[in-house]
């Protein structure tokens, strides 16, 4: 999210010129590293309602720290000692408090001023579920909004041809004069046939949205989904890399769709190998954030048995993929 909204360069977030956020501020280092910032560590694959309730611990537990070293409650030589033993700790937790309440307020005002819940909700509908008429309805009533921005409006016309395209009736020709309508301009419309010519059904590979997926696989990831129901509207999608990671897992991977170079000659393949205990994946084109933390959840939960390792040759957000996508 941060990455999205703010952007994640070599772990730095830029937040000149975001109100109320002073000078030393203005540039932030985000960092898993150990010692170097225990709380991103902890929560940087939290979502955004969780993010908000560790902050605001975070917060309490520095305010009553701080009140324990206040120069007020120094009554003897052995106090001022501690205190100065403490004091550059102190400071570096006042300004690790400040980074991150500095970004969890850029981030919530974004939220309210993009209207980014609403938004974020129809998004993982049209990523997860199948229902044409609804989305349709859906999306012209936001492509028509004023509270929804043009760089939302541009995503959710392109979500929306990427479901619907081989539909009967797609009705993007439709969707496309809605977005001219709601403000987008025609060089972003233009990328709804870029990038139908980069990821669409004729040239994707397989598995998104179900495709090539047997009748009875379908059934039964629908009826689990209903038994289990969404725990939250805002993360139900799960990236087709994790479907990809599982068959792999399973050793359930195509041959046909995964064709491999062997030392043991042309006639082995992928299916036929022994189930794998390390995974390496390298994403040409990129990946994202999204992707890592599906993969790093999958390693804790299946540590000591197979592990994942990611990569790619950028981490993407939707701004730098379509940047990419106007060159097509």
């Amino acid at each position: 999210m941060v990455h999205e909204l703010l952007g994640l360069n070599n772990n730095r977030v830029i937040l000149r010129g975001v109100p109320n956020v002073s000078k030393d501020l203005e540039e932030v280092v985000l960092s898993s590293a150990p010692g170097h910032d225990a709380f991103f560590q902890s929560h940087r694959n939290s979502n955004f309602g969780e993010l908000g309730e560790a902050i605001q611990k975070l917060l309490q537990d520095y305010q009553a720290r701080s009140q324990q070293h206040q120069v007020s409650n120094l009554k003897s030589i052995e106090d001022m000692q501690s205190f100065m033993e403490k004091y550059p700790e102190l400071r570096s937790e006042s300004h690790t408090v400040s980074k991150h309440v500095a970004i969890m307020g850029e981030l919530a005002r974004l939220v309210e001023v993009c209207s980014l819940m609403d938004v974020s909700a129809f998004e993982q509908d049209l990523a997860c579920t199948d229902d044409q008429g609804s989305h349709l309805k859906e999306l012209m009533s936001k492509l028509d909004s004023s509270s929804i921005k043009i760089p939302d409006k541009l995503r959710l016309g392109m979500l929306y041809a990427l479901r619907y395209e081989t539909a009967m009736q797609n009705a993007i020709p439709a969707v496309k004069e809605a977005m001219r309508r709601g403000g987008v301009p025609p060089n972003n419309i233009a990328l709804i046939d870029a990038v139908l010519k980069y990821a669409g059904a004729k040239v994707r590979g397989p598995g998104l949205y179900g495709t090539n997926q047997s009748s009875l696989s379908k059934m039964t990831k629908s009826f689990m989904t209903s038994v289990q129901g969404v725990s939250n509207v805002y993360s139900q999608h799960s990236p087709l890399l994790m479907d990809t990671i599982e068959s792999a897992v399973k050793g359930k991977l195509r041959g046909e769709d995964y064709p491999m170079v062997s030392k043991l000659g042309s006639g082995i393949g992928v299916d036929n190998l022994p189930l794998p205990q390390e995974i390496l994946i390298f994403m040409v084109g990129g990946m994202t954030y999204e992707e890592a933390t599906k993969v790093s959840e999958f390693n804790e939960a299946n540590a000591g048995r197979v592990r994942v390792i990611l990569g790619g040759s950028t981490v993407h957000n939707s701004t730098s993929f379509l940047e990419e996508l106007k060159l097509i």
